[in-house]
Parts: C-alpha cells; structure tokens; sequence
C-alpha cells in the first residue's frame, strides 16, 4: 500500500513557506505542522552574531524539530493521513554546514544522525526559490523583529547553498517528488490564479505518485 503523503515545503528565508504550506493544507485538508522559529531564544542574538551563537541555535532547531517528527510519525502517518510541513528537516544541513565551526559542525551532525535517521522524513517536496530583492521585500513586509538584523550576504549566500543541496538531493533521491516553484514568476500569496496553478501540479503529483 502506499504510504501516505507527507509534503514539505522548502526554500530560504522569506520565500513564503508557511503560507504556501497553510494553503496546501487547507486545500486538500491535511493537517499543517509549521516549525516553532519565533520561540527560539537563541534567533535574535544569532542574527546579530552568527559566529557566538549558532550552536545553541541549531541545537535548539534540531530539537523541536525532532519532537515535531515524532509527534507527525504517531499522528498521523502512523495513522496513515497525510500531513504538510513548512519545512523538510533536511534544512538542518544547510545552516549548519555554513554557521558553526568545524568542531561544532562535526559534533552537531553527529547529534542529528542519532536524532533523525529513524525519523519519517518528506516523501514530496515542494521548492520555492525567489531573487534576492524578493526575498528582502517579503522580510521587511512581515517585520519579524529577529530578521532585522540579517545582512544580504546572508540570505545572498544561503540562496546559493539552497540551490547546491537541492541539486544534490535531487540526484540522490530521484524517487521523491520536487515541485519547484519561482518565487519571482507566481505570487500565490496575492494572487489566486498562480495558487491555483501550483495546487493543480501538485494534484497531477500526488496522483501520479
């Protein structure tokens, strides 16, 4: 039997993730987990020093993100209902890979290993990439105090390292599933007609699937 679908949507900081998740969910009716990123104490201070505090905020990511597979594992697929996330947690990679140290990094995916690999990871991906002036407006139209302080070689450099792990995933997952989606071309926020269009490819997916 097939498993059932757990579709993660996936792209850099700004992009629309979340709202692309609540309105996948809505549409098909399946559960939405989103990732808990506000309540990290750690998020503002990592902005402001990325170097001094992006252990703590990793490890802190890592961790509820490990609680929230859990809880979609026994939910719901367990249950064999679907569910959409607004993240994949292979994201954990990509910041890591380029915030921490070499001696943080090796020790964090250590944890991570220990953590996730028996963990249900996504079975669809849905990538949203945008420019980098897309991505600015978007962050200063939503405010969030934490994301003040985030520089553009920043989210410059992490729309590259979004690209470069989504190229390997691709390579080294061909049978799972990736709907990418550009962020610059379809605004599915204000308008209804791109959503429709993304949701209707993400229908021939899930069908064909």
């Amino acid at each position: 039997m097939k498993p059932p679908a757990f579709i993660a949507v996936e792209g850099p900081i700004g992009v629309g993730k979340t709202t692309l998740a609540r309105a996948v969910g809505h549409h098909f009716g399946f559960p939405v987990v989103e990732e808990i990123a506000e309540e990290n104490p750690f998020l503002g201070k990592f902005y402001q020093n990325v170097e001094e505090w992006s252990f703590q905020t990793e490890m802190f990511f890592l961790c509820n993100r490990f609680k929230q597979l859990e809880d979609v594992q026994r939910d719901y697929l367990a249950r064999n209902q679907a569910v959409t996330a607004d993240y994949h947690i292979f994201k954990n990679e990509i910041f890591a890979s380029r915030t921490l140290t070499r001696e943080h990094y090796d020790k964090y995916m250590q944890i991570y290993h220990l953590l996730t690999d028996d963990l249900p990871k996504p079975n669809v991906v849905i990538y949203l990439t945008a420019s980098l002036e897309t991505l600015l407006n978007r962050i200063a139209m939503r405010g969030r105090k934490a994301e003040t302080h985030l520089s553009t070689d920043y989210l410059k450099q992490l729309r590259a390292d979004y690209e470069t792990f989504m190229e390997r995933f691709q390579a080294a997952n061909q049978d799972i599933p990736v709907l990418r989606i550009d962020g610059d071309k379809c605004d599915f926020v204000k308008n209804q007609s791109d959503l429709a269009a993304v949701l209707k490819q993400l229908h021939t997916i899930l069908n064909n699937w």
